[in-house]
């Protein structure tokens, strides 16, 4: 399949460092042959690094991915906007063109190994936090493009 005929989806969070880095990462990893994916902030945090470390364990490299904001991306036009944080679901900007959004939201990771921390829990234990959060997100793209339904909004 060409990028012509490939589903051009973003993946919307708020600072653009984590779970839609993670969700862009798997997206090309096991369906890139069927997605033009992006990812993309509200706002930009810049890539972190835990998320980058739990990813390359699951064999997949997101340290080249670079935290953007969602208007560097207007000229593109995506057939579905996906966020994966309240807060982006919250504010998402409107996107005349895309056929679909859709909010598939997932826990924070930075702010459950935050909370963890003060807990006085160990490395290990808030790495694990990325680490549920990274096969979360995983076993929802391994349902793309066909959870979609987008065939109804074909029809």
């Amino acid at each position: 399949m060409n990028t012509a005929e490939k589903l051009r989806l973003l993946f919307l969070c708020t600072g653009n460092s984590c779970r839609s880095q993670m969700a862009e990462g798997w997206a090309r990893a096991l369906k890139g042959d069927l997605i033009d994916v992006y990812s993309a902030g509200i706002e930009t945090h810049g890539l972190n690094r835990t998320a980058v470390e739990v990813m390359a364990e699951a064999g997949v490299d997101i340290s080249t991915h670079t935290s953007k904001h969602v208007d560097t991306l207007r000229d593109i036009a995506f057939d579905v906007v996906i966020t994966v944080c309240d807060n982006a679901h919250e504010t998402c900007p409107f996107f005349p063109g895309a056929k679909k959004m859709l909010h598939v939201g997932f826990a924070d990771p930075p702010a459950m190994a935050k909370i963890l921390a003060a807990q006085g829990a160990g490395e290990e234990a808030q790495l694990n936090c990325y680490r549920r959060i990274r096969d979360e997100i995983r076993t929802f793209v391994e349902t793309l493009p066909e959870s979609l339904n987008l065939h109804e909004i074909n029809e």
